[in-house]
């Protein structure tokens, strides 16, 4: 893209609004929370619409001709062909929980796919970054480049999601047929557990029901540090449903082939 820099720049006044918007907020006594759906606990914060606020206020100074898709407040149109998609609490439940696995997720779509991305741990300080030519994490240590783990058999590899009870029945047993191969199966770090496979400590997350804006970052940065990520039928995972990332292509058939056994 021949704005690739004013487009990383953007998505990091984006993320640092973001962060400004919610930190006095995290662990916070009268932190205000509404449920989304009555029928089921789906939460929603002020510290949510605070931080989507604060992002789009950045792209409608900066970048006013692309389009923008959030969580909290919908589509706005644009002019230029690319999307902003934009999760500004990837993990609410946690947030309100006080646990630091939540994270503001950025992806730019050029109507293709998608071609970069943010995930950003504001109280840890850590912001992973992927596409565009980079692959990189930026925390209270430096920088250092992403890349996935290799060469880890499946019976070896280390596997996360958000739920146990991960989907409906059908795919919850999917999902268990795979832990069952793998040495170690943990969960509930939302976003965060992206961030880890990018880095090379786990090799697989497998979720469902996801959503545009849970997957569209983590997506960039997991394939710009080298791993895969699809739908549970191997297509694309660009619009959320069923996430299977793997941190290599042996891994990756091995899980798609136990999911749809």
């Amino acid at each position: 893209m021949q704005d690739a820099q004013d487009i990383i720049d953007t998505a990091h006044e984006m993320a640092d609004a973001a962060r400004r918007a919610i930190l006095p907020l995290f662990r916070s006594a009268a932190l205000a929370t509404d449920n989304k759906r009555p029928t089921d606990f789906d939460p929603v914060t002020e510290a949510d619409r605070a931080a989507e606020k604060a992002m789009r206020e950045v792209l409608a100074r900066r970048r006013p001709e692309d389009a923008v898709f959030g969580e909290e407040y919908g589509h706005r149109e644009g002019s230029s062909g690319l999307t902003w998609i934009l999760d500004p609490i990837d993990g609410t439940r946690a947030f309100i929980c006080g646990a630091p696995s939540w994270g503001v997720l950025i992806g730019l779509s050029d109507g293709q796919g998608i071609r970069y991305g943010l995930i950003d741990q504001p109280y840890i300080g850590e912001r992973f970054e992927g596409g565009l030519g980079l692959s990189r994490l930026t925390g209270p240590d430096g920088e250092h480049p992403l890349a996935v783990r290799r060469d880890v058999a499946l019976e070896q590899a280390t596997l996360m999601t958000t739920f146990p009870e991960i989907g409906t029945p059908a795919e919850a047993e999917a999902f268990r047929r795979v832990a069952e191969k793998v040495r170690l199966t943990r969960y509930g770090l939302d976003c965060y557990a992206y961030a880890l496979l990018a880095m090379g400590q786990v090799d697989l997350v497998i979720e469902a029901g996801l959503q545009a804006y849970d997957i569209a970052g983590p997506l960039a940065v997991i394939e710009a540090a080298g791993g895969i990520v699809s739908d549970w039928q191997g297509g694309s995972a660009a619009q959320g449903g069923q996430i299977v990332a793997a941190a290599s292509e042996l891994l990756h058939r091995q899980a798609l082939d136990l999911l749809n056994d």
